[in-house]
């Protein structure tokens, strides 16, 4: 299991992350609201346990950009506020769970265990084939017809995102979030820049073929 811990008191994260790491849960941990939005969007988590109060983005913001970007991952959302109106903003907001300040730490591992359950989605393959294309998602490798080929972790940032999102139509939006992070000040250009390095390297000879990646006019790109 891997957790993405969002919280701004450092020696309060640093002990959530031991306490789950001693539970053997993978941990990943964010300081602000912005870094724990980049971090959820372009990592892959069974489940986040957020701050309600942090810098730059507070967490009813952070969920709220979640969502928008179609990340379901469940979130359990932890507040120092204990009226009932704060509760139902979180929730309505998207959070899946609540824990207030003070809490347990026995508590909070059943209900980061509860909802990492509540999810049944299959486990993503390792590697992942596209015609002649094998995509290692563990090894961070990419080969063509057995040969392997050199991307750059950005390139592969971008190609992984892509494939983890097989099937659907990602904007140039979506994909600058999911890949250079919301703080980034790349504009969209940058994506096409990207998408052409990578047919290069992916299909060097698919002249008259169909391209692996895919460009869906006025919406964006996609791997089919």
């Amino acid at each position: 299991m891997r957790v993405l811990i969002v919280e701004d008191e450092v020696r309060l994260a640093e002990l959530i992350g031991r306490t789950l790491n001693r539970e053997l849960i993978e941990t990943a941990i964010s300081h602000d609201g912005r870094e724990g939005l980049e971090a959820a969007l372009r990592g892959t988590y069974d489940v986040i346990i957020l701050d309600r109060m942090l810098p730059f983005l507070d967490g009813i913001h952070v969920i709220k950009e979640l969502r928008k970007f179609q990340v379901q991952t469940p979130v359990l959302m932890l507040t120092a506020l204990s009226d009932m109106p704060e509760r139902v903003e979180g929730l309505s907001a998207g959070a899946d769970d609540y824990l207030g300040k003070p809490f347990a730490f026995e508590e909070l591992i059943a209900r980061t265990r509860a909802l990492a359950r509540r999810v049944d989605r299959p486990m993503a393959p390792e590697a992942i084939e596209i015609g002649v294309v094998v995509i290692d998602l563990r090894t961070h490798t990419v080969t063509r017809n057995g040969t392997p080929i050199d991307l750059s972790p950005r390139e592969f940032d971008l190609l992984e995102t892509l494939v983890r999102h097989r099937g659907q139509v990602l904007s140039r939006e979506q994909l600058l979030r999911r890949v250079w992070g919301t703080s980034s000040e790349p504009t969209g250009n940058v994506v096409d820049l990207y998408i052409h390095y990578l047919r290069k390297k992916l299909d060097p000879e698919a002249i008259n073929d169909p391209p692996l990646i895919r460009t869906v006019r006025g919406l964006g790109y996609s791997i089919v």
